[in-house]
C-alpha cells in the first residue's frame, strides 16, 4: 500500500485522485477489492476527509470505482485492464512516443535493480524472507487473468522490504509509468515461464545477499521485458 502516501498540501485534491488512480491501475487493490474506510484512508494520506469524498466520487464519476452506502458499503474498484492485444500496446507507446518510452523503461531498470541491491544487502527478518516467497509462489501460481497484478505485487515488495518508502514510492511510480504498457503485450507461455526462472533469480540473489546477482538478475528481467516489447511493436 506504498502508494497510498501522503500527498503534498498544494494540489491535495489532484494528488489524491492520482494515488487512488496509481492504486487501482497497479492492481494494489484488485478488481471488485475495496479501498480502505473513509477514515483510514483519509489519514494514511494526510487529508481532509471532505477531499477524500470529492477525490472518490471524480473516480466513481469516471468509472473506476463504485461507491455503495450501507454497513457493507465503501468504494469497490470496477476498473479492470483491457485484453492484451499488440496493437493495444502499439497505441500505448504512440501515446508516449519513443523518447519518453526509452526514458521510463531506463527509470524503471535504475530503480528497480537498485532496490534489489539495496534489500540483498540488507538483513531480511525471517517474515521478510517468508513475504518475498509467498509473493513468488502467488505469482507463480497465478493465472493469465491475475498475472500482471501479482507480477506488480511481486516487484514493488522487493522495494517496500527495503523499509525505505521513497524508494518503495519511487519504484510503484516507475512501474504506473509502463504499467498501461504491460497490460497490453499478449501473455505467451513461453514467455511467462522465462520470467518464472528470471524472478527465482531474483529472490535467490537477494536471499543470498548477494547485491551484485541481485541487480544483475533484475536487469536482465527488465531487459528481456524490454526486448519483448520491442519485438512486439516491430
Amino acid at each position: 500500500m506504498t502508494v497510498l502516501r501522503p500527498v503534498r498540501a498544494g494540489n491535495a485534491f489532484e494528488e489524491t485522485v492520482e494515488r487512488l488512480l496509481q492504486a487501482i491501475k497497479l492492481g494494489v487493490v484488485p478488481p471488485g477489492g475495496k479501498l480502505p474506510p473513509e477514515r483510514e484512508l483519509a489519514v494514511r494520506l494526510g487529508i481532509s476527509r471532505v477531499t477524500l469524498r470529492e477525490a472518490i466520487r471524480a473516480l466513481s464519476d469516471a468509472g473506476y470505482l463504485d461507491v455503495r452506502r450501507g454497513r457493507y458499503g465503501g468504494a469497490f474498484v470496477t476498473y479492470r485492464p483491457p485484453e492484451p492485444d499488440a496493437g493495444a500496446a502499439r497505441q500505448a507507446v504512440n501515446a508516449m512516443g519513443p523518447d519518453e518510452l526509452a526514458d521510463a523503461l531506463t527509470f524503471r531498470l535504475a530503480v528497480e535493480s537498485g532496490a534489489a541491491q539495496v534489500l540483498a544487502a540488507s538483513k531480511l527478518d525471517d517474515a521478510g524472507r517468508a513475504l518475498l516467497l509467498r509473493r513468488l509462489d502467488e505469482l507463480n501460481a497465478a493465472g493469465l487473468d491475475d498475472y500482471r497484478r501479482l507480477d506488480t505485487a511481486f516487484h514493488l515488495s522487493i522495494a517496500e522490504l527495503t523499509g525505505s518508502g521513497l524508494l518503495a514510492a519511487t519504484c510503484a511510480d516507475a512501474r504506473s509509468r509502463v504499467s498501461d504498457l504491460l497490460n497490453a503485450i499478449p501473455m505467451l507461455q513461453v514467455n511467462l515461464d522465462h520470467a518464472a526462472v528470471q524472478h527465482r533469480a531474483i529472490v535467490d540473489a537477494i536471499l543470498a545477499g548477494d547485491p551484485e546477482a541481485a541487480g544483475r538478475a533484475v536487469a536482465e528481467h527488465l531487459e528481456g521485458t524490454a526486448a519483448l516489447l520491442r519485438g512486439f511493436l516491430a
